[in-house]
């Protein structure tokens, strides 16, 4: 079972390097230090926001309306933590029954 937890676990991290690179382009984006005309930088915008977008989508219904600040990506890195601390923690179980 701890190697299934272990594939997990990564699995989070690569999500989340991510999430934090969608944010750092967006900024990027938003700062027009990148431009979005460019393919390249459209294609892997586009495939970031592809994965993480479902994600975002019901955290985005629950909170409220903060003006142009998305806290969603922060929202999700942190349940992301919290999954892979629970995760951790069922893979290796404490010697002493608890």
């Amino acid at each position: 079972m701890a190697p299934i937890i272990d594939v997990i676990i990564y699995l989070l991290w690569v999500l989340s390097i991510i999430i934090i690179a969608q944010a750092v382009l967006s900024w990027l984006i938003m700062f027009n230090v990148v431009n979005m005309r460019n393919d390249f930088v459209r294609s892997i915008y586009e495939a970031m926001s592809w994965l993480t977008e479902p994600l975002y989508r019901p955290i985005r219904r629950v909170l409220p309306d903060f003006g142009g600040l998305d806290f969603s990506p922060l929202v999700v890195l942190l349940l992301i933590n919290v999954l892979t601390v629970f995760l951790a923690g069922m893979g290796n179980p404490s010697p002493y029954g608890t």
